[in-house]
């Protein structure tokens, strides 16, 4: 009787794999490919250490018109990072195998600095496809744009010689599961829950008839998006101010017209809440400075968000923080918060950061604001809830902000009562006390850090003057101070779809 054929061995199967992958090298090697030869040798070069990738994410940056943009490049770059930590650290070590021979390869395609790592998995593969998978997971359109460039570096390590296909196929598939993992740890915002939304009761204003829109010609890019706000809702009132008129024309606006539209950064945006819930209307937020907090939460990253829920009245309620002198304090009006109240280190950041942002930018000034703000920090005293404690951070957030990888980062429900209480205790290092703190996250008690829920908050004991900051504008304060809520008092434009 005839015996069972034996299967074939590993090596024999590594073996007839091997032969193939050589075919399919010695295929691109022997074949002419029109107008290759001047640009992917250079495309290749220009892709070591990831060069061209942080340069095409500087680009999207500075180039885009939303925070889409932003977050697209900075996955992006993490999800190369995570790539390319993998190949280093796993990938090449696991399988050392030889670079291809170049024999077979043309000297004008072959590179003046071959490699001298091992062959199995192609890193510059593996970093196009993390990077342009990262991006097209934010950001469908500027995936589209970086996908080509990121399949042309791949096929240009084949094409140099300097890796067999399989090499490059491993590599890819290697980039892609790092863009996939890291999103798995930080979600995109797609994958985030919607808000919570109570519905709110808006008109809908079909190409912005009885709106009246006010732009802070100083805030950002709202000169710009008020351009077209004019093309998109040809109907609406559009006035652009300055600073100083804003008060004076959001009156009037509010005086005139169904509904109040406001375009700008947030400190632009509380203003506008707090005319829109006194004077009972709905509110259109336009995003047009450098963070826009509120409009994000609210799921609005572009005019045509807005616009969109202009045109079916679609619209929530949300929740107005407020703080006003206690019952030992001066008289004096109350003030508005959208997003968040501070004390602390946080209101000498956002001094630093609005004095350098004019001339070196936003994220930069940012930064540098950081850096001057804990380098020159001491504890805050103040007596909170009747305990007499150093402080250098108590942040109040206008509800709880929801972890977004790490820190915390948006709102699930903006109409929750609540205000999201977060505490940095005196001590050293405010550096690493603040990092602590951000790690920790929401709703959590350590020797560092505090973070509860409450309806309100009581501050006392602050000496006169003390800076204090509420959705990036700064003031002082003159004795006690209570922070609670106006639970539902503003109704704002809201996307239903986003």
């Amino acid at each position: 009787m005839p015996t069972p054929s034996s299967p074939p061995s590993p090596r024999r199967w590594r073996g007839w794999l091997h032969e193939r992958d050589l075919a399919a090298f010695r295929s691109v090697a022997e074949r002419h490919w029109p107008g290759a030869e001047p640009v992917l040798p250079r495309l290749s070069r220009s892709a070591n250490h990831g060069l061209l990738w942080f340069g095409a994410a500087a680009g999207m940056a500075a180039l885009g018109t939303s925070a889409r943009s932003r977050r697209a490049a900075l996955r992006g770059v993490a999800s190369l990072a995570v790539a390319s930590a993998a190949i280093n650290t796993v990938g090449k070590g696991a399988v050392r195998r030889e670079r291809p021979i170049l024999d077979m390869v043309p000297v004008i395609r072959q590179l003046k600095r071959q490699p001298f790592t091992t062959s199995f998995p192609s890193g510059h593969a593996a970093s196009a496809a993390a990077f342009a998978t990262g991006v097209a997971l934010e950001s469908k359109g500027w995936g589209a744009v970086v996908a080509p460039v990121a399949a042309a570096v791949a096929a240009s390590r084949v094409y140099t010689g300097v890796h067999y296909p399989s090499d490059v196929l491993a590599g890819a598939v290697l980039g892609v599961g790092a863009a996939f993992a890291l999103r798995g740890v930080v979600p995109t915002r797609g994958q985030l829950p919607a808000p919570g939304r109570p519905p709110g009761e808006a008109p809908a204003l079909p190409a912005g008839q009885g709106l009246a829109v006010v732009v802070n010609r100083e805030s950002g890019s709202a000169p710009a998006a008020a351009a077209l706000i004019r093309d998109v809702l040809p109907l609406a009132e559009v006035t652009v101010c300055a600073p100083a008129e804003l008060p004076e024309c959001l009156e009037q606006a509010a005086g005139r017209s169904e509904a109040l539209g406001v375009c700008g950064g947030d400190g632009t945006v509380n203003m506008a809440a707090a005319v829109a819930a006194t004077h009972g209307l709905p509110l259109a937020v336009f995003p047009g400075g450098t963070l826009n907090h509120f409009a994000y939460d609210l799921g609005i990253e572009t005019v045509h968000d807005t616009a969109a829920a202009l045109a079916s009245g679609d619209a929530v309620r949300a929740d107005l923080g407020r703080f006003r002198p206690g019952p030992q304090g001066p008289d004096g009006a109350p003030g508005y918060f959208l997003n968040a109240f501070s004390l602390g280190v946080y209101p000498e950041l956002v001094r630093t950061r609005e004095h350098w942002a004019p001339r070196i930018g936003g994220w930069p000034a940012g930064v540098l604001a950081a850096a001057e703000a804990l380098r020159g920090a001491r504890p805050l005293t103040a007596e909170l809830q009747g305990r007499k404690r150093p402080l250098w951070l108590l942040f109040v957030g206008n509800g709880l902000f929801r972890r977004v990888g790490p820190a915390p980062g948006r709102r699930h429900n903006l109409a929750d009562g609540l205000l999201d209480v977060r505490v940095v205790h005196g001590g050293r290092t405010p550096g690493l006390r603040l990092l602590a703190a951000a790690v920790a996250g929401p709703l959590t008690r350590s020797p560092v850090h505090a973070a509860v829920r409450r309806r309100r908050v009581r501050i006392s004991g602050l000496a006169p003057g003390t800076p204090y900051a509420y959705d990036g504008e700064v003031a002082h304060s003159h004795g006690e101070l209570l922070v609670d809520k106006l639970p539902e008092a503003l109704t704002v434009y809201c996307p239903m779809h986003f």
